[in-house]
């Protein structure tokens, strides 16, 4: 299985026709028109190299997280932030809460960190006493907040402590925020309010305002000794003309931010309600845009492949660690499409039982 789950162009060409693709997280709204339109009337920028310091984007990242431009750094999307952030950091011992996005064990092996794990409890809820004390064995702690694949929240006092007991602790807590914009009212609740010298915060353009085909993310950190060893060791231009356009439009966009929070705040919990009707199946309560099932029978693997037969892609969740083949997670969409893939998913399901009763 691919590191990250489904592979739509491969599974295109083999199939020769398009899949719907619910194994990719993103927001159905698509591309803001007014990247779309910024993009037109800047093309000719493109004939430049960007800024090697990114100012005006890095200004406008700020901006709109209420902080200092110093406390900004960019990539090739937020992958790129990560890789950068394990490289500068000499700490040897990286503790990871999984299940999780596959990245962070291989940034911190790339790295030559030594790897951790420590999994959530019943429900993915997160113990942060249980956590604090493995933590003693540890340098860093990786957190993926809101998280995939569970779409569970910590809060931000949970937070709070959690980065202060780690930070008497002289340990680090790394915190991705990768989908904290479908959060509702996710100004008042991310990790960035709290401006902790051990914490670093990632983001990503690429899921509320869907354009991962163009790569911006970005980090947030207020340790200057960090941020100076991820200046000397970050490779120039990684980010290209298009995603400096776009970064510098797209979260200014008032119309769309609403939009997109009115979308999500109404259809996570409408998709989760028709989920709970499907037998045989058990979903996790989400609080972004993807949602989490244990199928209480079927296995993983070859739902999949039903789906895929049906015309859906969607994310087979038996390689996340901590989870097996009864895991499978969809991303949530707009409601005709939502309509479709229940409507599929309950008759693969259901094809399941009756083989099984066979």
């Amino acid at each position: 299985m691919a590191l990250h789950g489904g592979d739509i162009y491969k599974i295109n060409r083999e199939k020769g026709l398009e899949i719907l693709d619910y194994s990719s997280n993103i927001n159905p709204l698509g591309i803001p028109n007014s990247f779309k339109k910024a993009l037109i009337e800047g093309i000719k920028d493109l004939e430049r190299y960007p800024d090697t310091e990114y100012v005006e984007l890095r200004e406008a990242i700020a901006r709109y997280n209420g902080c200092n431009v110093e406390n900004i750094v960019v990539g090739n999307g937020a992958t790129e932030v990560l890789f950068l952030y394990m490289k500068a950091l000499k700490m040897k011992k990286v503790m990871i809460v999984a299940p999780t996005f596959a990245e962070y064990e291989r940034a911190s092996k790339v790295n030559g960190k030594e790897i951790f794990f420590f999994s959530y409890e019943k429900n993915f809820e997160l113990d942060e006493e249980k956590l604090l004390k493995k933590a003693d064995e540890t340098d860093i702690v990786v957190l993926c907040n809101p998280n995939n694949p569970t779409g569970k929240f910590q809060p931000l006092d949970k937070i709070e402590r959690i980065a202060k007991a780690l930070e008497e602790k002289g340990k680090k807590l790394f915190i991705d925020e990768a989908f904290i914009e479908f959060i509702e009212d996710w100004e008042s609740k991310t990790a960035n309010l709290l401006k902790r010298k051990n914490i670093f915060i990632l983001r990503a353009l690429t899921k509320f305002f869907a354009i991962p085909g163009v790569r911006l993310g970005y980090g947030i950190c207020y340790d200057d000794e960090l941020l100076r060893r991820i200046e000397e060791i970050r490779e120039p231009w990684s980010v290209n003309g298009v995603a400096e356009i776009a970064g510098k439009t797209m979260i200014f966009d008032k119309d769309y931010i609403e939009r997109g929070r009115a979308w999500i705040k109404v259809e996570k919990k409408w998709f989760y309600d028709e989920l709970l009707k499907i037998e045989e199946i058990e979903p996790i309560k989400t609080e972004i845009n993807f949602i989490l099932i244990k199928l209480l029978k079927a296995k993983a693997p070859i739902i999949r492949k039903k789906m895929i037969e049906k015309g859906v892609l969607i994310r087979d969740a038996s390689n996340f660690r901590y989870l097996d083949d009864s895991y499978i997670r969809l991303a949530i969409k707009d409601r005709e499409r939502n309509n479709k893939v229940l409507k599929l998913l309950k008759e693969v399901v259901e094809s399941e039982r009756v083989c099984d009763s066979r």
